[in-house]
């Protein structure tokens, strides 16, 4: 096996942090839903008829692929946990895997994210070239809900950027005091 490595607080910390924040954006995106009576006016002639229409989740496979990205990265963050206490940074080969598999997470969190961020600007102010309307000024409560979950899961990705950052600068350090 390889040397140790140190357990530190802010590693820990970071992993709990980046499990929570990204557990809470998966739940506020699969909890998102609005129903709202719009009017469709079928005729000039006749009274709009008011039918109701429900927003939900679900419905744009990017918001899907936001919410399976954010399982997958509050899952691996549970994990991760676990094993950096169990491990206490005694295995250097299990703490570069979890480097690497940190810098996936964040990958695919900024993915995820990005995909979502953009159905939600389609979703704020729409797309004249395609005849796409806005739909965040009927369903605002779905699309606020929507917008925290990205802000939330956007954090969630930075903690993700930190375990991978943290150690890339102690390396530095450490290397270059060694060499100086």
């Amino acid at each position: 096996m390889g040397k140790a490595v140190t357990l530190s607080a802010s590693d820990l910390l970071m992993r709990l942090l980046a499990f929570i924040l990204t557990l809470a954006a998966a739940i506020v995106i699969a909890t998102d839903k609005q129903t709202k009576l719009v009017p469709i006016q079928i005729s000039d002639s006749l009274p709009p008829l008011h039918v109701p229409l429900t927003a939900k989740w679900d419905q744009m496979s990017a918001v899907l692929y936001f919410l399976v990205t954010n399982a997958i990265a509050c899952t691996y963050g549970a994990l991760s946990l676990v094993v950096a206490v169990v491990n206490r940074g005694k295995s250097k080969g299990l703490w570069t895997v979890m480097i690497v598999l940190d810098a996936l997470v964040v990958a695919l969190l900024f993915s995820g994210n990005g995909a979502a961020a953009a159905v939600g600007v389609l979703g704020y102010k729409g797309n004249s070239h395609v005849n796409w309307k806005k739909v965040c000024n009927v369903f605002d409560k779905f699309c606020g809900q929507m917008a925290v979950s990205i802000g939330v899961s956007l954090i969630g990705s930075l903690a993700f950027l930190l375990l991978v950052i943290i150690p890339v600068v102690r390396l530095h350090r450490r290397t270059w005091s060694i060499n100086n």
